[in-house]
Parts: structure tokens; sequence; C-alpha cells
């Protein structure tokens, strides 16, 4: 699956990181606890969240996620945006809440990593 297919499959719209939707993704997850992304996920592509602040793409930079999908129709500030930018991070947001979004990804094949 690439992030074009997880935009399409969410209905998402782009906020940045438009020249990386071709990347391949092969794992998601859904947090909005940064302790938790960091402490259980393991090579995640994709992270949905509800969290709106800078540590959103720290953690994102530090565990090699591509793409941040943006649930609930959140929108990050412009500094976020930029921050995503810098470290090419994808970053879409959709209407969709986390429950619903992470099982149309899962119903389409996407899966956790390897603590799931």
């Amino acid at each position: 699956m690439t992030v074009k297919d997880v935009k399409t499959i969410l209905g998402a719209y782009i906020l940045c990181g438009e020249q990386y939707l071709g990347k391949e993704v092969h794992t998601a997850c859904g947090a909005d606890m940064m302790s938790d992304v960091l402490a259980f996920v393991k090579d995640q592509s994709v992270l949905l969240t509800g969290l709106c602040n800078p540590q959103v793409i720290r953690t994102a930079e530090m565990m090699d996620i591509v793409c941040i999908v943006f649930v609930r129709g959140k929108k990050p500030d412009e500094a976020m945006i930029a921050l995503a930018q810098e470290s090419g991070i994808v970053l879409l947001s959709t209407q969709h809440k986390m429950f619903q979004a992470c099982g149309m990804l899962y119903e389409r094949g996407l899966r956790g990593g390897a603590s799931d």
C-alpha cells in the first residue's frame, strides 16, 4: 500500500508532502499518547492521531514514520506543517474518527507492527 492509497481509503486531504505519496507503507498505529508510540510501536510507517502538537512530528521523526493522519478533521498549525516538510513526513487529515479510520485501513490490509 502507498501513502496515496491511505489518502484515498480515508478520503483524506494533503496538508504537506504531496511529493511522497508514492512511498510504500506496510504498518500503522493509532494513538494519541506519544509515549505509547515510543514504547510499543516498532517499524510503523503511518501514525493516526487526534493529537495536534509538535511532539507528534518529533515522535514521527524518531520512529521513521512516513505519514501522519490527523483524525476528526484536526489540522496542525503552520509551524507543525513546516517541521513535517523539513523532515519529509506526509501530513494528511481525515474527518473519520480514529477507530473508524484504523478499521478502514485494517480492512484494506494495513496491519500493526511487531508489537501486535
